[in-house]
């Protein structure tokens, strides 16, 4: 491992002996269980949007498909709208509407030429339409057990959602590891110019890697209607910004080529054991996002010194 890619884990670990070290509810067990908690969603859709930026892409359709498959699961499942009792059928077709939207963000971007900055906004808002459509001025409550105890049921002390996050950073790491849509994605992000000279057709892992990157959304959509009991057509507020961030954060880079689901599962945490050290030791909330803000900077410098002085521009 470089010194570069430890320089992220470092952090995590200076910076929660920091805080464990300040204050004594910290460096609690519970405290811990409540971080890694918390921390689930993010850690789910940090995965998706992580495979977009290791092709040099952006993706802001998060908050549309999250909110989109938050009220599709909290209508096909048992809910005060309707007689549906879908289940985990039900949580499989909202995770497929999701892949879809993000088909959607793949085609226009490989089709249409329109950079993918603006092919996912427009996706985003898309989302956010089915999702006002589908809620229809009356907010789905859901009464159902088994999508509800994903949050409040706990194994070996962590609840079910933590552990779903664990499994989706382990599933999207064997796909960036071992899968060819996760060496391509590598390899569209360092030089795609040379893969497409090679006779590899980019397009279709493009196209692939926004639909695998919307299933990840879909599923955080999922497991914020389970934390909250009810559809809700903000399920994805912020996640995008939040997602963005933890990936750079953790040292996957934003031009693409480098990094990967464990640099942004760290990158996670890392923002997590900052954000509720903070909290803790009384810092206002007004000067959280600063600071954050300021973290993202420096950590996007530090990756990318070593690109400007190879190719002497700044883009």
């Amino acid at each position: 491992m470089s010194l570069r890619d430890a320089g992220p884990p470092i952090a995590l670990v200076v910076i929660f002996g920091f805080f464990a070290a300040i204050s004594s509810e910290f460096r609690t067990f519970g405290n811990v269980q409540g971080m890694l908690d918390q921390a689930a969603v993010l850690a789910v859709v940090t995965c998706g949007i992580t495979f977009v930026l290791m092709m040099g892409s952006i993706d802001l359709s998060a908050p549309g498909i999250m909110g989109a498959s938050s009220i599709a699961v909290a209508l096909l499942v048992v809910n005060n709208r309707n007689d549906n009792d879908l289940g985990l059928i039900g949580i499989l077709i909202a995770v497929a509407l999701a892949a879809g939207l993000g088909c959607l963000s793949g085609l226009a971007l490989v089709l249409l030429k329109v950079p993918s900055f603006m092919t996912t906004l427009g996706v985003s808002a898309v989302g956010l339409g089915v999702a006002t459509l589908l809620f229809n001025r009356v907010q789905p409550n859901i009464p159902d057990s088994a999508l509800k105890s994903l949050a409040s049921d706990r194994l070996l002390g962590f609840s079910h959602l933590t552990w779903i996050a664990i499994a989706c950073v382990f599933v999207g790491y064997l796909i960036q590891r071992y899968s060819r849509l996760g060496r391509y994605a590598f390899a569209i992000g360092g030089a795609e110019e040379v893969l497409s000279l090679s006779g590899v057709k980019v397009a279709p892992y493009k196209v692939a890697v926004f639909t695998l990157a919307g299933a990840f959304y879909g599923l955080g959509g999922v497991m914020v209607t389970s934390q909250l009991g009810a559809g809700l057509v903000q399920a994805g507020d912020g996640y995008d910004f939040s997602a963005i961030t933890a990936a750079v954060v953790g040292g996957t880079l934003l031009t693409g080529g480098r990094g990967g689901v464990l640099h942004s599962a760290v990158g996670v945490l890392l923002i997590t054991v900052l954000t509720t050290g903070l909290v803790q030791v009384g810092v206002d909330p007004l000067w959280q996002g600063g600071v954050q803000g300021l973290i993202v900077v420096a950590a996007v410098a530090a990756a990318v010194v070593p690109l400007r002085r190879r190719n002497q521009v700044t883009k």
